[in-house]
């Protein structure tokens, strides 16, 4: 992505009840939906749709992306939609909505294969879209570093200076807290790929496919075969010189078979050159 530092002019935590671009929209709509679902289906909702890295080991790949749809209560949904509405619209303002929706769910789901590597075979599932939603937040604090943000609405902090606030509050209580039922590696994960995802630059994030090895491989071995292949040449032509010159001082009648068995194969070489001429 290529940084920029446009502002909006209206400041953070300004309400503009229109100020809701089509990507923020839809995932407000799809998170509060799941969340009306989860007030009659929890339990099979989360079991089969939460994180759980020893399901996700056993094959349920999808959790990775279900995960974030769903929330432990209704201040979890809040304050994750909330964060989402105040730091993500003027991402995607700039980005655009393809580039931020993207942005999102890579985060999202980097988050979660994160937890399933650290958290691997636990049987405890996670839930939220938090790790989302930190990978906004460090987007946010790299667009716009130098922008105040008043924390829990009354603290004044730059932008940057809250990621890495939030960075370090997650990296602490990764290692303190392993059962206070916050998904801090999930959280962590976020910013993690948020990081990686951004200081790609321009670049677009493609996943490595199989037959890119191979190609590169028989690259490889294609170089290697004509580096030999010209070595050889080379050096027969080098022993067809010095069987010239041996001519010159002796004669050809003078040559032993060896030099002579070279000059045949000097020869076959310089007419297969020009056949291919």
């Amino acid at each position: 992505m290529r940084y920029t530092t446009v502002n909006r002019g209206d400041g953070f935590g300004s309400w503009n009840p229109g100020a809701f671009p089509p990507a923020i929209k839809a995932l407000l709509w799809a998170n509060g939906g799941v969340f009306l679902l989860q007030m009659f289906l929890r339990a099979p909702l989360v079991h089969y749709f939460g994180l759980t890295p020893g399901m996700v080991k056993g094959g349920a790949v999808w959790q990775l992306f279900t995960y974030m749809f769903l929330h432990g209560d209704f201040f979890h949904i809040l304050f994750n939609m909330l964060a989402l509405w105040m730091f993500g619209r003027d991402i995607e303002d700039v980005w655009g909505t393809r580039a931020f929706l993207k942005y999102y769910l890579i985060c999202g789901v980097g988050a979660g294969l994160v937890t399933t590597i650290v958290l691997w075979g636990s049987a405890v599932p996670t839930i939220g879209a938090s790790g989302a939603i930190f990978g906004v937040l460090l987007a946010f604090g790299m667009l716009w570093p130098n922008r105040t943000i008043y924390l829990w609405f009354f603290v004044p902090i730059k932008a940057k200076y809250m990621v890495i606030l939030f960075g370090l509050l997650e990296l602490f209580a990764s290692f303190r807290f392993t059962a206070d039922g916050v998904g801090h590696f999930t959280h962590l994960g976020g910013l993690a790929v948020g990081f990686l995802y951004l200081k790609m630059g321009d670049r677009p994030l493609r996943f490595p496919r199989p037959l890119a090895f191979v190609g590169a491989w028989r690259g490889r071995r294609k170089a290697r075969r004509l580096k030999r292949q010209w070595e050889d040449q080379r050096a027969l032509m080098e022993a067809v010189d010095r069987v010239l010159d041996r001519i010159n001082e002796v004669g050809y009648d003078q040559l032993t078979g060896e030099e002579k068995a070279i000059l045949e194969r000097g020869s076959e070489k310089l007419s297969t050159e020009k056949s291919k001429r």
